[in-house]
């Protein structure tokens, strides 16, 4: 079976994308940097290493230092699918990550965003 797209993108080809539509929301680019912290366990030097290497979705995730176990947390629906119910593990990821940026862009407080 053929991978998903987004497999191959690189996450610097979408980063700037979270940033724009926080930022059009009067949100901040270090708080989609905490969103992808709190999510991957990435620190400011290795995202910034992820976006020099130009690193694909797959790779992003899967070498993720430490995924949080609270990412269980993140229900809802993004892209008309429910986040909870995607089988596939790096999809499921990627649509955390989205619906994280969807709540910030759409004003939740940060500690609502991190399950805190």
């Amino acid at each position: 079976m053929k991978k998903p797209r987004i497999y191959t993108m690189s996450f610097a080809s979408v980063y700037p994308l979270y940033i724009q539509k926080a930022e059009k929301k009067d949100r901040t680019k270090a708080e989609v940097d905490e969103i992808i912290f709190w999510l991957t366990g990435y620190d400011k030097a290795s995202l910034q290493q992820v976006l020099d290497q130009k690193t694909d979705f797959e790779t992003f995730f899967a070498q993720a230092p430490a995924m949080n176990p609270n990412a269980s947390l993140i229900t809802g629906v993004i892209c008309g699918y429910r986040v909870e119910e995607i089988e596939d593990k790096v999809m499921q990821q990627v649509r955390y990550l989205d619906k994280l940026i969807d709540e910030l862009a759409k004003g939740k407080t940060m500690e609502k965003i991190l399950r805190k």
